[in-house]
């Protein structure tokens, strides 16, 4: 124990999803820096662009985050070069001293080959899996070998919910031993019921999502249309962008219901605390989910929750909190009617009740806290050679990657001796007193 409570580790968080971009791995990230943080360790972040935003910018209590100069390829991702980052990630790596490398999201490419070159560096890697994938269609097949390659030598997994960890242990074939289950946490000092902002004379139900195929948009747009033309007090307020917003506002022009149907359109996440208090009910209609980050956000606000039983939902809330229905229109059309049932009639856990259940059960202290028991785990695990290494992704079966690994450990030896580690000016770690830590201050940036 006293050995654990001696380990200060300097934390580099490398993800391709990060502010200004806003989702559930960026508010993750976010979060878990800030609490370890304030827990005394060194954390820093490392990302791609986002247009003008290049170069070191200060967050929150010091938090320190690298915009490379990298472009986005495709979908907020970079082309995974595995050499042309090679020399500014080894760069970052060293003058901050890095000690510890936790990547984030299975999407992130920039989150992969943050972490091989960390392992070839020495450092100790961790990672984080946010999503659940298929194992039919050809891009979960493509995605799932690229997984397994690079979680073959990560020395820890860790995973937001248990079917995620079934999950990933199938998909990329990662000892179970090796993967932890940590959920995801809501700031619940921001998320507070506010019943004045609920309409009086008719019932809201709030969608906080991306229009996307997998949200289950087209079972919401069949939903809207039945609920909307059988109930006039019932009103839709749907958050979120997406490739599926022309289906809902086809559904909202062609029934006439554009008075029950109100589409914001993308969120900024300080809005979205406000939009779901406007709401007396909270709809998911996700076909598959690690960990819905808005339903812990809803049931803080005290909404009723309606959602979808697909991954890891069933595990997020407790029974009495959440309405779990089929993915399919008759299984949430009679969810949804037994809450709108218990809206009209005052039945279930009163908002404040439910707000305080959600408190006591999601804490980002507490996750911080389990996050740091592996964080402690692998900094024990001894460093391994280049030949560990090489056998190590040996199992996968693509062979020529050995190659590509050799060749990064040949470009990081060459750049040891063209730009020796010694010549790298290191970093001041940023000191802040105890007083000065506050999980709720503005976001400020330099």
């Amino acid at each position: 124990m006293s050995v654990h409570l001696k380990m200060k580790h300097k934390i580099c968080m490398a993800s391709d999803f990060f502010y200004p971009n806003m989702g559930g791995v960026e508010e993750h990230i976010f979060n878990l820096s800030q609490c370890l943080l304030m827990k005394g360790y060194k954390v820093v972040v490392l990302t791609h662009s986002y247009q003008d935003r290049v170069g070191v910018r200060y967050m929150t209590n010091g938090l320190k985050v690298y915009y490379l100069p990298i472009r986005p390829f495709y979908n907020q991702c970079v082309l995974p070069s595995m050499v042309s980052s090679l020399p500014l990630i080894r760069y970052v790596l060293v003058r901050e001293q890095i000690t510890i490398i936790h990547g984030h999201s299975a999407f992130s490419t920039l989150a992969h080959e943050t972490m091989m070159i960390g392992r070839l560096l020495g450092i100790q890697t961790v990672f984080t899996d946010h999503s659940l994938f298929g194992f039919a269609d050809t891009s979960a097949i493509i995605t799932n070998k690229f997984l397994e390659m690079s979680l073959a030598d990560c020395n820890h997994c860790i995973c937001v919910s248990h079917i995620g960890k079934e999950n990933t242990v199938l998909r990329a074939r990662v000892n179970h031993h090796r993967v932890s289950v940590i959920p995801n946490a809501v700031d619940t000092t921001a998320f507070v019921p506010k019943l004045e902002l609920r309409t009086k004379n008719k019932i809201t139900i709030v969608v906080v999502s991306r229009l996307v195929y997998r949200k289950g948009v087209d079972l919401l747009a069949q939903i809207i249309a039945d609920v909307c033309l059988k109930n006039q007090k019932v009103q839709f307020i749907i958050g979120g962008d997406g490739p599926k917003r022309e289906l809902l506002e086809d559904i909202r022009n062609n029934l006439n219901i554009g008075e029950q149907v109100t589409l914001l359109g993308s969120l900024e996440h300080s809005q979205v605390c406000n939009v779901l208090n406007r709401g007396h009910i909270f709809l998911n209609t996700s076909l598959t989910e690690a960990y819905c980050m808005a339903i812990v956000e809803a049931a803080s606000c005290g909404l009723k929750i309606v959602s979808t039983r697909v991954g890891g939902i069933p595990e997020v809330l407790p029974p009495e909190l959440i309405i779990l229905t089929e993915p399919n229109v008759p299984s949430i059309l009679q969810g949804l009617y037994k809450a709108i049932n218990q809206v009209n009639s005052e039945l279930g856990v009163p908002p404040i009740e439910c707000h305080q259940r959600v408190q006591s059960l999601y804490n980002w202290m507490n996750i911080a806290k389990r996050t740091e028991i592996v964080y402690n785990m692998v900094s024990l695990e001894p460093p391994k050679s280049l030949g560990k290494q090489l056998r190590s992704y040996i199992p996968t079966g693509v062979y020529p990657f050995l190659l590509v690994v050799s060749f990064m450990h040949i470009l990081l030896r060459l750049l040891d001796w063209w730009i020796p580690r010694s010549e790298i000016d290191l970093a001041k770690d940023y000191k802040i007193e105890d007083s000065q830590v506050n999980s709720n201050s503005p976001v400020f940036e330099n």
